[in-house]
C-alpha cells in the first residue's frame, strides 16, 4: 500500500486557491483512475486506486493545512508503512513558479505548515514530496515578483493561472505513477529536469 496525500484546506472557498494545489492533484489522480474519495477516516477523505499495479490510498486531510499530520500519521500506523518508501505528499511550493514541478525524497519544510505538521507527527523528514510551483513567474527582465504569502495563497486563481495549473496537475499525476512504479530516483531524473527554452 502506498499513501498518496494531497495537502490543502477543506471548504468551497479554498478549492481553486494556490494553497490547494495538493488537493487538486489528488482530484486529478482520482478522476484519471476512476476512484472516488468518499470514505472518511483519520480525519481525511480517502479513496483507493490502483497505480502502477499497486494499491494506493488517495488522501485529502480535512484538518486544515497546518494540522495535516494528524490525518497522515494514523494511516501510516494502520497500514504499517515506511514513510521513506510508502508516503508520497503533493503540495504547493511558493518558491517555484506556477507550473514548475519538483520531486524530493526528503527535506525541510521551507516554511510550509502542512509539511511541518507531517514531519512533526511522523518524527522524520524522510518521506517523498512532489512540490507543485504556485509562485509568480519572473518578469521579462528577470526580476522576481513576490507573491505576497498567505493572502496570495488563499486567493482563488485567475483563469490564466488555472490553465497553467491544469497542465501541471497532469504532470503531477504522471510523477506519482512513476514514483510508485519505478521509485523516486527514476521519477526525479524524469521530472526535475529544467524545460529547454527554444
Amino acid at each position: 500500500m502506498k499513501l498518496i496525500v494531497g495537502l490543502g484546506n477543506p471548504g468551497p472557498e479554498y478549492i481553486f486557491t494556490p494553497h490547494n494545489a495538493g488537493f487538486l492533484a489528488i482530484d486529478r489522480i482520482a478522476e484519471q483512475r476512476g476512484a472516488v474519495l468518499a470514505n472518511r477516516r483519520s480525519r481525511a477523505l480517502t479513496g483507493k486506486a490502483i497505480i502502477a499495479n499497486q494499491e494506493c490510498l488517495l488522501v485529502k486531510p480535512e484538518t486544515f493545512m497546518n494540522l495535516s499530520g494528524l490525518s497522515v500519521a494514523p494511516l501510516v500506523q494502520e497500514y504499517g508503512l515506511d514513510p521513506a518508501k510508502d508516503v508520497i505528499v503533493l503540495y504547493d511550493e511558493l518558491a517555484f513558479s506556477l507550473g514548475e514541478l519538483r520531486l524530493r525524497p526528503n527535506g525541510s519544510s521551507n516554511g510550509h505548515n502542512g509539511v511541518k505538521s507531517i514531519t512533526g507527527v511522523l518524527g522524520t523528514e524522510d518521506w517523498i514530496r512532489i512540490r507543485i510551483g504556485v509562485g509568480k513567474p519572473a518578469l521579462p527582465d528577470g526580476r522576481e515578483i513576490k507573491a505576497g504569502g498567505k493572502d496570495y495563497l488563499l486567493t482563488p486563481m485567475r483563469k490564466t493561472e488555472l490553465a497553467v495549473m491544469d497542465e501541471v496537475l497532469d504532470r503531477a499525476a504522471q510523477a506519482v505513477e512513476m514514483v510508485v512504479g519505478q521509485g523516486i530516483a527514476a521519477a526525479m531524473n524524469q521530472f526535475n529536469r529544467k524545460e529547454e527554452k527554444l
